[in-house]
């Protein structure tokens, strides 16, 4: 089947962009700093497919936001799985314990509730979960508020039956999305600040702190050089989408400059006055919360808006643009995107390879 021929609309993967941005920056971290781990966030493409590629690519394993995905990610054959949230469902800690069965779980505690529900459910499954205390990097989300409070809540995982504490969750999301480097910079050298006090501390107290883990599509270059990151939670660069693509470069060197191998494939199904054109891809299919998708592969067409199920395209004099014709979008954030589908259709030179399926009801 060639794509003019997928029912729209449809999320599409660029099968070779996609292994190539796998690859760039595995070996970039490789090449780089050979002690910091790579563990990429799932929740960006929901997929084991996906994860398997960055396992064989050099990943240690890989990070999920919910014990869903964790299932999803176990049930794909992935072997080291961090949840980076806190849970505080008996039910769901029971099955993410149970999962300690068949791979290495981690998950993030900041409070001593989560630590005692963390403990009771790996004892009932008879497993162990290693648990990384999470502290708030600047980011104003999840996160104990001082190296003290990380210190207290480490000491309560290593006495915890069941548990095995194994350092610092320091993720800061909003630094990602920060336009210039320097903001993002900055930002990071703060956070990397507070992961080093507390970590510092924690050893003192004659606990290890193995794992500083953290980082994202927008920053990892900063956490990567801080001598503070063990470990790297990158997770759009898989597909890059508008946003992060809007963000502007460091100019150093070597450092990936990632594709866009994730689309939303439409159909022009109106051609409704001079100049604009409209499609079957709405707010349904893709994410609008981060900034409208991209039209960067249709030169001569500029995103209008969205609703529900039609998108408005501006077509520039001298473009031609036909009923029927096939406009792939680049969305502007992809994890809510993806979640939006079922499929992910998998191509190749305009013809499709694969179909992969979107963990999205787990």
């Amino acid at each position: 089947m060639r794509l003019a021929q997928v029912e729209t609309p449809a999320l599409l993967v660029d099968r070779r962009l996609l292994d190539a941005n796998i690859a760039a920056l595995a070996s970039f971290v490789q090449s780089r700093a050979p002690g910091v781990r790579l563990r990429p966030h799932a929740k960006s493409h929901k997929s084991p497919d996906i994860a398997r590629r960055q396992v064989a690519a050099g990943a240690v394993g890989l990070c999920c936001q919910t014990v869903r995905e964790a299932e999803a990610l176990a049930a794909g054959g992935i072997a080291d799985i961090l949840l980076t949230n806190e849970i505080t469902d008996a039910d769901k800690a029971a099955r993410l314990a149970a999962l300690g069965r068949q791979a290495r779980i981690s998950a993030c505690a900041d409070h001593s509730a989560h630590v005692a529900l963390l403990s009771w459910a790996a004892r009932e499954a008879g497993t162990t979960l290693h648990v990384l205390v999470e502290i708030d990097a600047g980011g104003g989300r999840c996160g104990v508020p001082s190296a003290e409070a990380a210190r207290e809540l480490a000491t309560a995982v290593a006495g915890s039956p069941g548990l095995r504490f194994d350092g610092l969750q320091a993720y800061n999301g909003g630094a990602q999305h920060l336009r210039s480097f320097a903001e993002r910079q900055a930002a990071i050298a703060n956070a990397a600040r507070i992961a080093e006090a507390a970590s510092d501390l924690i050893r003192q107290s004659g606990l290890p702190c193995s794992t500083v883990s953290g980082a994202g599509t927008g920053t990892f270059e900063i956490e990567m050089a801080s001598a503070v990151y063990t470990e790297l939670q990158c997770g759009s660069y898989v597909f890059m989408d508008a946003d992060y693509a809007r963000n502007q470069p460091s100019g150093e060197s070597g450092v990936p400059a990632f594709e866009h191998a994730l689309t939303v494939l439409a159909t022009v199904i109106s051609l409704p006055a001079t100049g604009r054109a409209v499609c079957d891809a709405g707010l349904k299919a893709m994410s609008l919360d981060s900034g409208p998708p991209s039209l960067a592969r249709h030169p001569g067409l500029t995103y209008g808006g969205a609703s529900d199920e039609h998108s408005t395209v501006q077509i520039a004099p001298g473009t031609v643009l036909q009923l029927g014709d096939k406009l792939q979008l680049v969305p502007g954030h992809c994890d809510p995107t993806v979640a939006m589908h079922d499929w992910i259709v998998v191509h190749e030179d305009g013809v499709v390879t694969d179909l992969w399926p979107v963990a999205r009801g787990w």
